[in-house]
């Protein structure tokens, strides 16, 4: 088995807008709480937190750790103080999620500052496997966009699913302390799986769902909607094992970039995007052209960027 590293240390200021210029096109949809970004660097994983933390954690990780280690001596001068956790065997899931019929959501948007939240749930029966094998839909997160473009199209076509799209004017709206993202994500995963299962009758033996809480919180969440789906499978990196999910996953990164796109074309300025600081010089060309209310409709408040525009 592989073993899993895990070294974490706190960066500068001045590292710590490198590497988010550095991971800029890197960074996984999925944001965890309190993250300025996550994102794939080959076998290792790195989490860049809003306090200064960056934690690596991988088969490689000792190696991209000692990389930034050295370049934030170079910045500063200082040896870095690092924390390492003892290594341990990474726990396989040996659930079959991939040669079944099934259910599967997932969203993108979340970890933008711009463009909406679109969570897609869709059914994939299993004699369209070979059918999406062909697209290339098992490495969904590997898609470049260009190919995404290509490929959308053909899936929606032939694959049941449903689509819900959370503007960034509902989004401000609604957030709340009581309502943070996780809640947000539960309760629109929640409500595309029921339109889904409730569209029609599909013979499934899975609903699976990429966890970004432990199903109780998940649940949680949900205890004041009037329906909600239960006996889900939370597991992660979920698109990489259920065809189901990567289905969801690029239908629902279809319709964010065409969101994207319309918003470019409405404003006359590039929309970025991710929450970097290229993000952040264009919210202020934003203000500057239309006013700050203008974020109000295309823009997720809570984000640090508004912060630093104001």
């Amino acid at each position: 088995m592989n073993k899993q590293k895990t070294f974490s240390f706190k960066v500068s200021d001045e590292l710590k807008n490198e590497m988010m210029e550095y991971f800029e096109f890197k960074k996984r949809d999925k944001t965890p709480p309190y993250a300025l970004f996550q994102a794939d660097e080959e076998d290792t994983v790195v989490t860049l937190y809003e306090s200064g933390k960056v934690v690596f954690q991988g088969i490689s990780a000792d190696i991209d750790a000692d990389m930034w280690k050295q370049r934030e001596k170079a910045l500063t001068g200082k040896d870095v103080i690092e924390k390492v956790k003892k290594d341990k065997e990474e726990k396989k899931d040996n659930t079959d999620y991939y040669f079944i019929n099934s259910i599967g959501s997932d969203e993108v948007g979340t970890g933008d500052y711009f463009g909406p939240i679109v969570v897609t749930a869709s059914y994939v029966n299993k004699k369209y496997i070979g059918f999406l094998e062909e697209l290339g839909v098992r490495d969904s997160k590997k898609i470049t966009d260009e190919k995404i473009y290509k490929i959308a199209p053909e899936i929606i076509k032939r694959i049941p699913h449903v689509t819900i799209i959370l503007t960034n004017k509902q989004y401000n709206e609604i957030y709340s302390d009581n309502i943070n993202m996780n809640r947000i994500k539960a309760i629109l995963h929640n409500k595309a799986l029921c339109t889904l299962i409730n569209k029609e009758k599909f013979d499934y033996e899975m609903i699976v769902v990429d966890q970004f809480e432990i199903p109780k919180s998940y649940y949680n969440h949900l205890k004041e909607s009037k329906y909600i789906v239960r006996n889900i499978n939370f597991t992660t990196k979920a698109e990489d094992k259920c065809l189901s999910v990567a289905c969801s996953s690029i239908i629902s990164r279809y319709i964010f970039l065409n969101e994207m796109k319309k918003l470019s074309n409405e404003l006359g300025i590039f929309i970025p995007l991710g929450a970097g600081p290229i993000v952040d010089d264009t919210a202020k060309k934003i203000k500057d052209k239309f006013g700050i209310n203008k974020l109000k409709d295309i823009a997720k408040l809570n984000f640090k960027n508004t912060e630093k525009i104001q």
